[in-house]
Parts: C-alpha cells; structure tokens; sequence
C-alpha cells in the first residue's frame, strides 16, 4: 500500500457534524500556453471532535473512504482564524 496523502488547506464549511469542507490550493504550468494557473480542489474531511472551525487551516490526511464523499480525516489545525472570520475574504470562497 502506498503512502497516504496529505494536504493543507482552508476549512471553507463546518456547517455538517463531524464534517468540515475543506479548499486546497496549488499551482501548476499550462500545458500550452505556460503560464502558471491557480488550481483548487475541494474536500470533505471527517473531524471527530469538531475542532475546525470555518477559516482555519488545517491538514487532512487520506483514509479509508468513510461515507460517500468523505475519503479524508483532520489530522491538525495549522492556524486558528482570526475572531472576526464571519467573513472569508473573496480569494477562499
């Protein structure tokens, strides 16, 4: 078995219980015109004890799949988000 992927991303949603939504970035090179483009995936991630809060960062690690959508568990919260997050600023969502 290979090894098991890990991301960090923003917490986007933590409306669902034990279940955060979870956005990562990266970068990669256009194959035709070489310009570097922004590009992002969204997860769903199992957080057993509700820890992540929308705004945090956070790493997920993969996992057994554990519903549907969920393939992935919280393994830390990076960053706290600063008290006023009701917000996220444009470039997240």
């Amino acid at each position: 078995m290979g090894k098991q992927k890990e991301f960090t991303g923003i917490v986007i949603s933590d409306k669902m219980q034990k279940t955060v939504v979870v956005k990562t970035m990266h970068l990669a090179r256009h194959a035709k015109y070489s310009k570097t483009v922004k590009l992002h995936n969204k997860f769903k991630a199992h957080d057993e004890k509700g820890i992540a809060k929308t705004g945090d960062t956070v790493c997920i690690m993969e996992t057994r799949p554990l519903s549907k959508d969920k393939r992935f568990i919280v393994k830390a919260v990076v960053k706290k988000a600063q008290k006023s997050s009701a917000a996220l600023p444009e470039e997240i969502v």
